[in-house]
């Protein structure tokens, strides 16, 4: 069975190819991507911390909602942003195409005027 280590591990390879990728590309839907995946890197994470919480303290007494719901409430607050970051980076990716014909990352400059 896989533990808390594996499963942290895993976040950090997933997030390290994202912030690889996101430092060394140029073309920006692939940026978008590798942001994307450091997302599900974090979300790994937060979910992993949710799936193996600390242990309890003897006489705690069981409550309407779960003290350790906060892992999947950050990782669903996580989604509805990667969401929107999704669309208004499709918004600016269609507006570069159609100012410069192109998708690098170094001609974003010529869109100031």
């Amino acid at each position: 069975m896989a533990g808390i280590n594996h499963y942290l591990i895993l976040s950090a390879i997933i997030f390290s190819i994202g912030l690889t990728g996101a430092l060394m590309k140029k073309n920006i839907v692939t940026i978008l991507m590798s942001i994307e995946l450091m997302f599900n890197g974090v979300i790994l994470a937060f979910l992993t911390f949710a799936r193996f919480p600390p242990s309890r303290p003897t006489g705690l007494e069981p409550v309407a909602v779960s003290p350790f719901l906060t892992g999947q409430t950050f990782a669903l607050f996580i989604i509805v942003v990667a969401a929107a970051e999704v669309a208004l980076g499709l918004a600016i990716v269609i507006s570069m195409f159609r100012n410069t014909e192109s998708v690098d990352i170094t001609t974003a400059d010529k869109m100031k005027g």
